[in-house]
């Protein structure tokens, strides 16, 4: 409808029409992902290396998607209960245990709180932890021990399930003094990693790692290198492994570099620890992952990588959004890297590629991941158990 106008006064004349050249608008940059895209653990699954490798699979235990994956060993695979309990009340876990080329299966009871004599004294200040398989006896048998343990008034206590074809008895060893938590336990990571012949938790922003010895059942500390240090109050990311020969390793993004320091003493050794190499610049990595935004796409500022989590939006460095996640402990040489957003990936330190972490349905996998071996030796040639 044509608009009206005062009474005795003329329409004003129209303006013709023309179009303007205008310059095009910068587009706006995509949406940054999420900081990770799968924050919840899924069920566990196999995933072969090859054609090679033996198809199993876990229908036998329907019931496992109530637990968490935690530890492999010996063909043996850990589960925690998957339910909610308050770690910092004293309460402790269910476990399942599965042996999934013979489908057998077994379901541990926490502990008792009868199995520590002072227990009402030290169940106010308990942190759980974790826990870890220690040993298998017999692959022919569902014959083996695990541990789990908590943190007390800032000191580890272990506790040793023995199973005997799924008869448990639970045991817990005195309080380790000689390894102090001064600080949160909150801070530890829940699932250990096998290397060099003893279990390590990492600790979050913290250059050491606690040891337990699977022997001795003492626990100890594994101090990284000073390069580690950012600042006074920042630590690089540091996951321990072993290299494909055996060694005790440490990779790193410390130097925006990935960084690979093995265990030995002499020339430029830094406690303890040598600089094997440095595999790659993160750079390099961030330029290999599909999607990655490039530096000019970046929000600038002088934010530092520990700020991410309060600031609204990307990261002021592109370096901010990939960092080891773990070692390969089959000993291949790749190392697990996790981005913020763009999936996981593992990448050969030795020969430089990289492979996205898939499946052929384009499910992300990779959190947590545990290499699978089968016992060994096999039933027909391994000794009699000796429990």
């Amino acid at each position: 409808m044509p608009p009206l106008a005062p009474p005795g006064r003329p329409l004003p004349p129209s303006r013709p029409s023309s179009p303007r050249l205008l310059p095009p608008p910068n587009p706006p940059p995509p949406p940054f992902p999420g900081r990770d895209t799968k924050l919840e653990d899924t069920p566990a699954v196999f995933a072969p290396l090859d054609a090679a490798s033996p198809r199993l699979t876990l229908d036998f235990a329907p019931d496992a998607f109530r637990f968490l994956l935690f530890d492999s060993l010996q063909g043996l695979l850990l589960f925690e209960s998957s339910d909610e309990i308050q770690k910092d009340k004293g309460a402790m876990p269910r476990f399942l245990v599965l042996d999934p080329p013979t489908r057998r299966r077994t379901v541990l009871p926490p502990p008792r709180r009868d199995t520590v004599p002072d227990d009402r004294r030290w169940r106010g200040s308990r942190y759980y932890i974790g826990s870890a398989l220690l040993s298998r006896a017999h692959p022919s048998k569902l014959c083996f021990q695990a541990v789990c343990f908590a943190i007390e008034e800032g000191r580890p206590r272990a506790w040793v399930a023995s199973v005997t074809n799924g008869d448990c008895s639970w045991r817990a060893l005195p309080r380790d003094e000689e390894a102090e938590v001064d600080f949160n336990p909150w801070l530890f990571e829940n699932r250990g990693v096998h290397a060099g012949g003893k279990i390590y938790w990492h600790i979050c922003n913290s250059p050491r790692m606690l040891a337990l010895d699977p022997v001795t059942l003492r626990f100890s500390y594994l101090h990284g290198p000073r390069a580690l240090a950012v600042d006074p109050i920042t630590v690089c990311k540091v996951r321990v492994g072993e290299t494909p020969d055996g060694r005790l390793c440490l990779v790193t993004d410390g130097e925006q570099q990935l960084q690979l320091w093995v265990r030995g003493e002499g020339r430029g050794s830094d406690k303890g620890w040598l600089l094997q190499k440095s595999v790659a610049e993160l750079s390099t990595l961030c330029d290999m992952i599909p999607g990655m935004p490039s530096d000019a796409e970046m929000i600038p500022g002088p934010r530092k990588p520990t700020d991410i989590e309060m600031v609204p939006g990307m990261p002021c460095e592109r370096t901010v959004c990939v960092w080891p996640s773990d070692m390969d402990v089959g000993r291949t040489g790749k190392v697990f890297i996790k981005t913020w957003g763009f999936g996981r990936y593992s990448y050969d330190m030795y020969t430089g590629k990289l492979e996205r972490l898939a499946t052929k349905r384009g499910k992300e996998y990779g959190h947590p991941m545990f290499a699978y071996f089968l016992a060994w030796p096999p039933a027909f040639l391994a000794p009699d158990p000796e429990y």
